[in-house]
């Protein structure tokens, strides 16, 4: 009699060890730190690539960095201090190959609500952002960003290829004090068209004509008959270089230009221009300050003081990095882990903001620009980082004589291949619904990204509601009204169900039987197993009966638990079928 009690202790302590066993294994901690997933297939051929795209995204994100701190309302060196922790941190936890962490015009705008111009402000939400965005990763809720569907993923990459495209026109034209915002923008660019630089606009074309020749020449490449000879191969390979490397030569080259031009006294370029230099500080974030009239600050008064902020952008710097992530991944056929998206997120920003870094996220022009480069695995970064950390260190002087108009012709040509004209027409013919998230996603991105992506989520969940709530219903006559579920039975499509039971079964001049296939039907709840009652007790009043059949064990056993007056069920329809014929009434 004992024996059992003995030997049920040893099966948990030994389901105990293997679960330890899995949680320690090697498959474990490559899902924990995907670098260990590519890194022993490491190859020369990879270095080259990630070195090449390495060096280009490092070129671009140094004089977007500098810009993108003067729209959060910070010294200029603050944009390189948020750029190259992200590369490291991302390299070593990030499931994508192709995305970049930095700061981005749309969270320096964001947090330019919230810090009011103040460093100490923004380091402090750097570090509350990544314990919120790390909390989230460990509480395994990226599963909520699955509710991010494909036409918002499309209507986001479409819009955001378009915003930031055109934002670059006005780098072609060499026009200063154009708003961000994109209606405004759009107007402001043509309305001063007669301002454009003739030196801008000139090299800034020749960056772009340049940029798609190489684009369709390494295109035209496998055209080539099948055994070409030495020659053709030599010169296929040059081609390919030259492709390859086209962003990088094409800011070398412009640099060299606007630096000669500016020796020889010609001032017709417009310019990164002068930077502050120095690595930051490695120091904790300051958790009070002393204003200029000596007030003190407390942490509490700083955390009261970001209020939404704390809401806002942890939320929004998840959703817009997986969203790009997801578009990347899909162009170039891959899976991201959101969890893990979250964890390399908030890590990053929480070492960020021990040296002075303001919260950053997935970056779109940087991420199409590394991807149209070539880079096989998330190494790039560590390239980009140490070219950010040069910079801040030696290189400020150089950087000084980038074009803004050749940094521009880049990103154009990056994110040119992202403006799908097909898919609307691809998404009308499979799910007509589906171009409504599509649509707003799109639409609303050029008003603000974030209340895109956010209304297209709303969008489809609406949708995805619905159809939880309308679940379609396969009804038959066979004497007796045979309805078959073919989808699950949760409480918001109950009252759909009891409308059509009353139209078919019950407010009709003969009432009529039914037979209920629950074949596809999981699970229900307590608030359908409630109204299922009174359905039943309709039936009786109308002396006619509901035969529930195909009920899953887990199903019949709630059904019985329950205890509901009338209850019925067989196997099968046809045994349901039966049932009614030979007994109709629900006695």
């Amino acid at each position: 009699m004992m024996e059992p009690l003995s030997s049920e202790p040893t099966l948990s302590h030994q389901s105990l060890r293997d679960r330890l066993r899995s949680l320690c294994s090697f498959s474990s901690l490559r899902a924990c730190v995907p670098m260990l997933t590519w890194l022993p297939r490491y190859n020369l051929t990879w270095l080259r690539m990630d070195l090449l795209a390495g060096l280009t995204v490092g070129l671009t994100v140094v004089p977007q960095g500098l810009a993108y701190a003067e729209i959060a309302g910070l010294p200029v060196q603050y944009g390189l201090y948020s750029a190259f922790m992200g590369c490291f941190v991302y390299c070593v936890f990030g499931t994508s190959k192709d995305i970049t962490l930095g700061p981005t015009a749309i969270m320096s705008l964001l947090c330019s609500f919230y810090i009011e111009r103040d460093p100490v402000y923004a380091v402090i939400l750097t570090l509350l952002c990544g314990i919120i965005q790390t909390s989230m990763a460990l509480l395994r809720l990226g599963f909520l960003l699955n509710f991010i569907s494909y036409p918002v993923i499309k209507g986001f990459t479409c819009a955001a290829a378009v915003t930031i495209g055109f934002g670059q026109v006005k780098n072609i034209l060499g026009l200063k004090g154009i708003p961000q915002q994109f209606m405004l923008q759009v107007y402001y660019t043509f309305h001063r068209i007669p301002e454009a630089r003739a030196g801008d606009v000139i090299l800034g074309l020749s960056c772009l004509f340049f940029l798609f020749m190489m684009t369709m020449m390494k295109r035209s490449l496998g055209s080539d008959e099948e055994n070409p000879s030495l020659l053709v191969r030599a010169s296929r390979g040059i081609v390919w270089s030259l492709a390859t490397t086209r962003n990088a030569l094409v800011v070398i080259v412009a640099t060299c230009v606007a630096y000669s031009a500016e020796v020889m006294g010609y001032h017709i370029f417009t310019l990164t221009g002068k930077t502050a230099k120095g690595l930051p500080p490695f120091s904790p974030p300051q958790f009070s300050e002393i204003t200029t009239n000596g007030t003190s600050v407390s942490f509490t008064e700083i955390v009261l003081d970001l209020g939404g902020g704390l809401a806002v952008i942890p939320l929004m710097g998840v959703l817009e990095s997986i969203a790009i992530a997801k578009a990347f991944g899909s162009q170039n056929n891959y899976h991201i882990n959101a969890n893990q998206e979250f964890f390399a997120i908030g890590l990053t920003n929480i070492l960020g903001s021990f040296f002075s870094a303001y919260p950053v996220t997935g970056s779109f022009g940087r991420t199409a620009v590394n991807s149209q480069t070539g880079v096989c695995t998330p190494a790039g970064g560590i390239f980009t980082g140490v070219v950010v950390l040069l910079s801040l260190a030696f290189l400020m002087p150089v950087f000084f004589f980038i074009p803004k108009a050749s940094l521009a012709a880049v990103i154009i040509c990056a994110v040119s291949p992202m403006i799908d004209c097909t898919v609307l027409l691809q998404i009308w013919r499979v799910c007509k619904l589906d171009v409504m998230p599509f649509l707003v996603t799109f639409l609303l991105c050029f008003w603000e990204v974030q209340y895109g992506i956010v209304a297209g989520v709303i969008c489809s969940g609406l949708m995805l509601l619905y159809c939880l709530a309308t679940p379609q219903l396969k009804i038959s006559d066979h004497g007796v009204i045979v309805m078959e579920l073919n989808s699950g039975l949760h409480f918001p499509a109950i009252q759909h169900l009891r409308s059509v039971l009353d139209k078919y079964a019950l407010q009709v001049y003969t009432p009529r039987c039914v037979v209920l296939d629950c074949n596809h039907v999981s699970c229900i709840d307590y608030t359908v197993v409630t109204e299922l009652k009174d359905v039943l007790k309709q039936f009786k009043l109308h002396n006619v009966s509901l035969v529930f059949t195909g009920l899953k064990p887990s199903v019949l056993e709630v059904f019985l638990a329950a205890k509901i007056p009338g209850f019925r069920q067989r196997d099968t329809v046809a045994a349901g079928l039966q049932t009614l014929t030979n007994n109709p009434h629900n006695d």
